[in-house]
């Protein structure tokens, strides 16, 4: 008999990713929904006292992997791990997220389960126990709803940025699961040898709530600094097209679209960006799209909220004193 709802939490370097918390909080509403049980899944390595924060947003249960081997993401050792535990608890819906690590994970993981994956979703719903899961195709232009009807368990992986937090509630608490890990030779098949950390200290993109994005109407890498200032002054992250990363003004891990990272902030402003098709699937689904760019015909402004017909040299500068009046 299936038995719940399983979310697999994300951590790094022993701290819970933002994505937990949107899965969890997600994971209660549809568990209330249907009246299941709550589980929440974490692996790594001395990792129990914070996966007991999950409890303050919704979790009844909460199993925790924790090896020395699980200490850094591979992905044969955690689809080992999971895919054991949930073929012994049987749950009817895990999901996970859509982030760089989690789309790896769960597809390994569906594989292995041999039932259905709907990625990158931006909306659930359950009727009569199945997920409908909402996910958008055609770089965004069309959404749909995917169900998977025999398979279990029903596995869909969320986009980030997409479903609200709950607010915690301290006197929630859950019961902790230690889980037994076997990691045979066979599943470290993946060593990592070097963690590269991240020395500028900003958000990532994937988990950023703002994003000033600079495009090809940037002309040279210098000139991103105008953007770096006004990322200061308003707590945004900066991003960019690929053709400004292709072009080297930017590292790749700045990139967003279609080849490179799917941000959903809450407000995204595109510089000299054109709007390609391949960029608007990777931030289209922003809450707030803001658009500079001289040519009024840019296909940018079909999809933004608000545009600025101008040079962005001119207009960025203007945008980012204003700013500093009102904050």
């Amino acid at each position: 008999m299936a038995k719940g709802i399983f979310i697999i939490a994300e951590q790094r370097g022993g701290t819970l990713r933002k994505i937990s918390l949107e899965l969890v909080s997600e994971g209660r509403r549809l568990a209330d929904q249907s009246g299941q049980s709550l589980a929440a899944v974490i692996l790594g390595h001395q990792i129990t006292e914070e996966a007991k924060k999950l409890a303050a947003y919704g979790a009844d249960t909460i199993y925790v992997a924790d090896a020395p081997e699980l200490a850094a993401y591979t992905p044969e050792a955690y689809t080992a791990v999971l895919s054991e535990l949930i073929k012994a608890q049987e749950p009817d819906i895990v999901l996970g997220g859509a982030s760089q690590q989690g789309k790896e994970l769960t597809a390994k993981l569906a594989a292995r389960l041999e039932t259905g994956l709907a990625m990158d979703c931006v909306g659930l719903s359950l009727e009569e126990g199945l997920l409908i899961a909402r996910r958008p195709i055609y770089a965004g232009k069309v959404y749909a709803d995917v169900v998977c009807e025999t398979a279990r368990p029903q596995m869909a992986s969320c986009r980030p940025n997409v479903f609200p937090i709950l607010e915690p509630d301290a006197a929630r608490t859950a019961e902790i699961v230690s889980v037994a890990v076997s990691i045979k030779p066979e599943d470290l098949r993946t060593t990592l040898v070097e963690e590269l950390a991240d020395q500028s200290g900003k958000v990532d993109l994937t988990e950023a709530t703002c994003i000033v994005s600079g495009g090809r109407g940037m002309k040279d890498s210098e000139n991103f600094v105008i953007l770096e200032k006004l990322a200061g002054v308003i707590g945004a992250t900066v991003g960019a097209s690929r053709s400004a990363v292709d072009a080297g003004w930017r590292p790749q891990s700045d990139q967003v679209g279609q080849t490179g990272k799917v941000v959903n902030p809450n407000l995204y402003v595109a510089c000299g960006i054109s709007g390609a098709i391949q960029h608007l699937a990777g931030m289209g689904s922003s809450k707030v799209i803001v658009a500079v760019n001289k040519d009024p015909d840019a296909p940018i402004f079909q999809k933004a909220d608000y545009g600025i017909v101008g040079d962005l040299f001119e207009v960025v500068p203007v945008l980012e004193e204003e700013f500093k009046k009102i904050m």
